[in-house]
C-alpha cells in the first residue's frame, strides 16, 4: 500500500438518486421542499426556544443544538445535490468530496451524542426529578455539548485523513448523492482494510456507546415508570420520552443498516436510501416530533413565526 495520496481522480461523478430525466425533475421539487421545511421548522425552533424564557431548560437547550446540527447536516447534502441539478453538472472535487465527507461525519456524530445526551436528561428528570436542576446545571450542559462537538470532530477528522492517503485511479462514479464513507472505499485502488478496521472498532464504539447509554437510560425510565402508583403518572413520565425515542428509533435504524451490515449485503439503492432518511428526512421530521404533544413548544414555535412574519 502506498504511503502517500497518488490519486489519478481529481473530481467525482455525484450520480444522485435517479438517472431518470422525468424523475430528476420531481425528486428536485421534493427535496427543495423538504429543505426548506428543514431550515424552517428548525430554526423557528432555535429561536422559540432562545427568546421564550420558559423553555431556558436543559432539554430545550440540547434539542436547540440538536436543531442546529440538523440544519448544518442537511446543508451539507441537499444544497449540492441541488445545484448538480441545476448546474447540469455531477462533479465535486477530490478535495471537495473529503470535505463533504468530514463535515457529514462530523454532524452525524453530533446527532448520535446529542441523542445520548438527550437520553440522560429524561433519565434524571423522570428518575430523579426532586434533584432535576441540582444535577442538571448549565455548566454540565454546555460540557456535555462541548464534549460532544470535540469528540466528533476528532472522529471524523480520523476517517477523513486515513481516506486521503488512498489513490483512486480509474473509476471516479459515485452512485450516491453525496461523498460517504462507503462508496469512496469500494472505488479506491488502495488496501483499505484499516479504514475498515478504523470504521469497524473506533467507527463502532463512537456509535455504539452512546446507543448502550440510551438504552440503559430507557431500561432506568422504564423501571421508574412501572413504579408509578396512578396511571395517569406512568404515562406523564413516558411522554416526555416519546418524541425523543421516535427520533432515537429513526436515526439508528437507518445507520445501522448502512454502516453495520456486512459489506456483501450492501447494494446501492438501499444505501441510498437509508442515507436520504438520516440526512434528510430525520432532520425535516425533528422539530414536528418533538412539538407534537408538547404544548409549551407548540405555544413557543406560534409566537417565534408570528414574530418572523410579522417582521416581513
Amino acid at each position: 500500500m502506498r504511503g502517500t495520496n497518488q490519486s489519478s481522480v481529481s473530481e467525482f461523478l455525484l450520480l444522485g438518486l435517479s438517472r431518470q430525466p422525468q424523475q430528476q425533475q420531481l425528486l428536485f421539487l421534493v427535496f427543495l421542499s423538504m429543505y426548506l421545511a428543514t431550515v424552517l421548522g428548525n430554526l423557528l425552533l432555535i429561536l422559540a426556544v432562545s427568546t421564550d424564557s420558559r423553555l431556558h431548560t436543559p432539554m430545550y437547550f440540547f434539542l436547540g443544538n440538536l436543531s442546529f446540527v440538523d440544519v448544518c447536516f442537511s446543508s451539507t447534502t441537499t444544497p449540492k445535490m441541488l445545484a448538480n441539478h441545476v448546474l447540469e453538472s455531477q462533479t465535486i472535487s477530490f478535495s471537495g468530496c473529503l470535505t463533504q465527507m468530514y463535515f457529514i461525519s462530523t454532524l452525524a456524530g453530533l446527532d448520535n451524542f446529542l441523542l445520548a445526551v438527550m437520553a440522560y436528561d429524561r433519565f434524571v428528570a423522570v428518575c430523579h426529578p426532586l434533584h432535576y436542576m441540582t444535577k442538571m446545571t448549565h455548566q454540565l450542559c454546555v460540557l456535555l455539548v462541548a464534549g460532544s462537538w470535540g469528540v466528533a470532530t476528532l472522529n471524523a477528522l480520523l476517517h477523513t485523513l486515513l481516506m486521503a492517503r488512498l489513490s483512486f485511479c480509474a473509476d471516479n462514479t459515485i452512485p450516491h448523492f453525496f461523498c460517504d464513507v462507503t462508496p469512496l472505499l469500494r472505488l479506491s485502488c488502495s488496501n483499505t482494510h484499516l479504514n475498515e478496521m478504523m470504521i469497524l472498532t473506533e467507527g463502532s464504539m463512537v456509535t455504539v456507546t452512546p446507543l448502550v447509554c440510551i438504552l440503559a437510560s430507557y431500561m432506568h425510565i422504564t423501571c421508574a415508570v412501572l413504579r408509578a402508583p396512578t396511571t395517569k403518572g406512568r404515562w406523564k413520565a413516558f411522554s416526555t420520552c416519546g418524541s425523543h425515542l421516535a427520533v432515537v428509533f429513526l436515526f439508528y435504524g437507518t445507520i445501522i443498516a448502512v454502516y453495520f451490515n456486512p459489506s456483501s449485503s450492501h447494494k446501492a439503492e438501499k444505501d441510498t436510501a437509508a442515507a436520504v432518511m438520516y440526512t434528510v428526512v430525520t432532520p425535516m421530521l425533528n422539530p414536528f416530533i418533538y412539538s407534537l404533544r408538547n404544548r409549551d413548544l407548540k405555544r413557543a414555535l406560534g409566537k417565534a413565526f408570528a414574530r418572523v412574519t410579522c417582521s416581513y
